[in-house]
């Protein structure tokens, strides 16, 4: 089982992989938590050029290859290996961040983007999309809230683009999930920690039946 978290900045992916990767424990299901960008000792290098507030100048199209270049080496070290030994991998980040932020809010052809992420990932797609969904003057808070009292030591270039960046980023990904119900499940990520936990573990329920 292949698991994707998606959202705005400060949305609560980060807490909320770690709290689903605590329950999966306590079914003892077999599972990895990674993250995009940086899942690999290539991709570290790779993320602290992406969220380096001092890249103002990095241009859309290099921004966009370095994600790819990221995903590709992700999936060779990480992903990859984890599905062909039956884990359940749960990833905060994928495909969809690249659609919604460097395609729809950077304003690059999406389907070079969908070509550019089909190769890197070899193909191979999540089963499940979770995607953590609240307005974005909620999100942008959070965020900037927890900046505060963690320093990012720079790491918060997108933090700092305009409104209008976020609002494009956020009307991507629910457009994303209108096209593909299948395989998105919008959870409302202004709700307390415990009940978004609580809903992404009633989503999942038909597959840790299964397993």
């Amino acid at each position: 089982m292949f698991i994707t978290f998606e959202g705005i900045e400060g949305c609560g992916k980060s807490t909320q992989v770690r709290l689903l990767s605590g329950y999966l424990k306590t079914r003892g299901v077999s599972h990895v938590t990674t993250f995009e960008p940086g899942g690999t000792g290539a991709g570290q290098a790779i993320r602290r050029i992406l969220l380096d507030s001092k890249n103002q100048n990095l241009s859309p199209f290099s921004e966009l290859m370095l994600y790819i270049s990221d995903r590709a080496q992700h999936m060779k070290e990480v992903i990859g290996p984890a599905l062909e030994d039956s884990k359940w991998v749960i990833c905060d980040r994928f495909c969809d961040a690249t659609v919604a932020y460097q395609g729809v809010a950077r304003h690059q052809d999406l389907d070079f983007i969908r070509v550019l992420n089909e190769k890197a990932t070899q193909g191979i797609r999540p089963h499940k999309t979770i995607l953590l969904d609240c307005p974005v003057e909620v999100g942008l808070k959070r965020a900037l809230s927890r900046n505060a009292s963690t320093p990012p030591d720079g790491q918060d270039r997108f933090e700092r683009e305009a409104m209008e960046f976020h609002h494009a980023v956020r009307q991507a990904y629910l457009d994303l999930a209108h096209e593909d119900v299948d395989r998105f499940i919008r959870i409302d990520a202004s709700l307390r920690e415990e009940k978004v936990a609580q809903e992404i573990r009633e989503s999942l329920r038909p597959w840790l039946t299964e397993g």
